[in-house]
């Protein structure tokens, strides 16, 4: 049996992994930034002449291929040779045990793509960042890569580089300078799990878990729940998918953070699925992740672990399907649905808190509300347990088929009016919302009496 009080905490986060979610897009750290001894003639950030430039983003690009190479081929003295030997020595140090960080990350794409038409004025910088450099550029740049095994697209991330140029070095003397020094202009280095420490990667049929040494008791857990829950998502939802999975088991708050984003509540939460960036129209998403908080999944018991693990897999798999602004109780109310789908829960004891209302006051009069899902405690708690039980209360009126069925009618439209979702609930279950919310109190009330 599930101790639902455990589960509410991580399920708060789950929740708000797809109101942050299917759209969260996650954001990331960084830091520092700088002025200048200007070039003959020319202020160290002003526009270079055509020519100029054309040469900047073409020394640019060859170092950041170099850079790319060096990764995939495992070079570190290649890789080294691409960073400013004046720049901070705890930026050096940093990139270093970054590129030792990769060493065992199985990768199938790294590189990266430089936008030189969007470059940053760097002139405010101070002058420790630019120091000893004859030219300063901040031209746009993306990371693009895909991990082995679990990534079968790649994915891009915004890098916040600052580059500098020694007019004394051979071939041009551009190198990277900083990956911070332009936080305080608003552009920002996304960390992956190998700027915080040694990556580890264990790999399984359908996915990869992503973690750091120091976990084997937990990685293996996870491993080998990982291809039952993709399995058991499978048996449910119809529309294709990938099929692979990326679990992320960060080692601290901060890393989970960098990971979902700085706003999020990674202290109260066990589990989140994100996406880099959803194309509803080619049903498509790329940097699908299921970032594991490194605290909770711990306490998790095995049963537990299995409903949190198909829950956010169930997000993974529906993303494409899932317009933003789609009802929530519908979303987390199906997730919850199919975590809880093999295991032998009672809504009783899955849902307490509504068991105990439902005993004392009656039923809920409406369904739960978006806002109810960005609330916490006893209000959360009974958002979920609440969705959970309409997800139950159609499956066993209409089966598992209109269940789904109604999840991809209402999720592919996203924001509806009322009377919009009223024609959506007829033609799927046959009855409005006034008629959904009378049966479904009766539902709960002859299964919570």
């Amino acid at each position: 049996m599930i101790r639902r009080a455990s589960l509410r905490a991580w399920l708060g986060a789950t929740v708000a992994a797809m109101a942050l979610g299917g759209l969260v897009l996650v954001a990331v750290p960084g830091q520092d930034a700088f002025p200048a001894t200007p070039g003959p003639g020319q202020p160290m950030g002003a526009p270079a002449p055509a020519d100029e430039a054309d040469s900047r983003a073409e020394a640019v690009t060859d170092l950041l291929d170099r850079r790319a190479k060096a990764v995939r081929e495992r070079d570190e003295q290649a890789f080294l040779a691409t960073v400013d030997p004046e720049a901070d020595r705890v930026f050096v140090l940093n990139q270093r045990r970054l590129f030792q960080n990769l060493a065992k990350v199985p990768l199938t794409t790294w590189s990266y793509e430089l936008h030189p038409n969007d470059a940053l004025d760097v002139d405010d910088l101070p002058a420790e960042v630019t120091a000893g450099a004859d030219e300063l550029w901040a031209p746009a740049v993306d990371l693009r890569y895909a991990l082995r095994g679990g990534d079968v697209t790649p994915t891009s991330r915004a890098m916040g580089y600052l580059f500098a140029r020694h007019s004394e070095a051979e071939g041009g003397g551009w190198y990277l300078r900083s990956d911070n020094a332009l936080d305080r202009l608003g552009r920002r280095t996304w960390r992956g799990p190998w700027d915080f420490a040694p990556c580890q990667v264990t790999t399984t049929r359908h996915g990869i878990v992503v973690s750091h040494p120091g976990n084997d008791q937990i990685v293996e857990r996870l491993a080998s729940e990982l291809d039952p829950a993709v399995r058991a998502v499978g048996d449910i939802w119809p529309t294709s998918w990938s099929e692979r999975v990326v679990l992320m088991l960060p080692d601290s708050p901060g890393e989970m953070k960098a990971m979902v984003g700085p706003d999020f509540p990674v202290d109260s939460v066990v589990a989140v699925a994100v996406a880099d960036r959803v194309d509803h129209a080619s049903r498509t998403a790329t940097g699908q992740r299921v970032v594991l908080s490194p605290n909770g999944v711990r306490a998790l018991s095995l049963p537990s672990l299995r409903v949190v693990l198909r829950h956010e897999i169930t997000h993974l798999a529906a993303r494409t399907d899932t317009v933003d602004g789609s009802p929530t109780w519908l979303l987390e109310g199906f997730a919850d649905y199919v975590g809880y789908r093999d295991s032998d829960v009672t809504l009783a004891e899955g849902a307490p808190d509504l068991a105990q209302r439902v005993r004392s006051s009656g039923p809920p009069g409406a369904l739960p509300e978006d806002r109810a899902f960005r609330g916490s405690g006893a209000e959360l708690d009974q958002a979920y347990q609440q969705s959970w039980s309409l997800a139950r209360f159609v499956a066993d009126r209409f089966g598992e088929d209109r269940l789904v069925k109604l999840y991809r009618t209402l999720a592919a439209v996203g924001p509806a009016s009322a009377r919009e979702t009223d024609d959506m609930l007829r033609d799927v279950l046959g009855m409005d919302r006034a008629k959904l919310v009378g049966d479904w109190q009766d539902y709960l009330r002859d299964a919570l009496k």
